[in-house]
């Protein structure tokens, strides 16, 4: 049995299988995205020449991906419509006074998971993002001595993520649990 093998007889997770699944966004057109992480915050007591440290708060970071920008359908309208349903509109006139608000950005994005899968396709691991909501976009750089595709890349801020973990149960059977993150 190879190193990476175990009971499962599973190869280890590859970073090239994974989709991330959005109503606006197609397949096709990823071209990477990064997991959540977070970060704990320490707070300091310092007590004669002694410093110690306590866990404080935990703060997810947020994602960045990076999208193919086709013609059809095209990636950068479906961009702008996402923020315009959130509440952006150009102010043109002293009496339009929309903007932004968190339930319409959240809804306009949809829901947001990564699912990274295994040789067959079936999924190993799956985050899925609490309350995501864009709040960077870069539509890409045009160069003339360039031939690849025009990239936008996006960063998404989010609450947190629930992570779903495929383990096998007493019964030899696939089941998903979340370890409580």
């Amino acid at each position: 049995m190879s190193f990476w093998h175990d009971s499962t007889g599973r190869d280890p997770k590859r970073q090239y299988r994974w989709v991330l699944s959005n109503d606006h966004i197609p397949l096709y057109t990823l071209k990477s995205v990064s997991k959540p992480s977070f970060s704990v915050s320490a707070a300091e007591h310092k007590f004669l020449n002694h410093t110690y440290y306590y866990p404080g708060r935990v703060e997810w970071n947020p994602i960045s991906m990076t999208l193919a920008d086709p013609v059809g359908p095209d990636a950068a309208a479906t961009i702008t419509n996402i923020i315009s349903n959130s509440g952006y509109a150009p102010a043109r006139n002293s009496n339009e006074l929309n903007t932004m608000s968190k339930s319409a950005a959240v809804a306009s994005l949809g829901e947001v998971k990564i699912q990274q899968l295994d040789a067959a396709g079936e999924v190993l691991e799956e985050w899925a993002l609490v309350n995501a909501f864009i709040v960077d976009v870069k539509y890409g750089d045009l160069d003339y001595d360039g031939d690849e595709l025009t990239a936008i890349e996006l960063e998404l801020r989010y609450d947190y993520a629930h992570l779903w973990t495929q383990e096998k149960s007493s019964q030899g059977e696939d089941r998903f649990f979340d370890p409580g993150l």
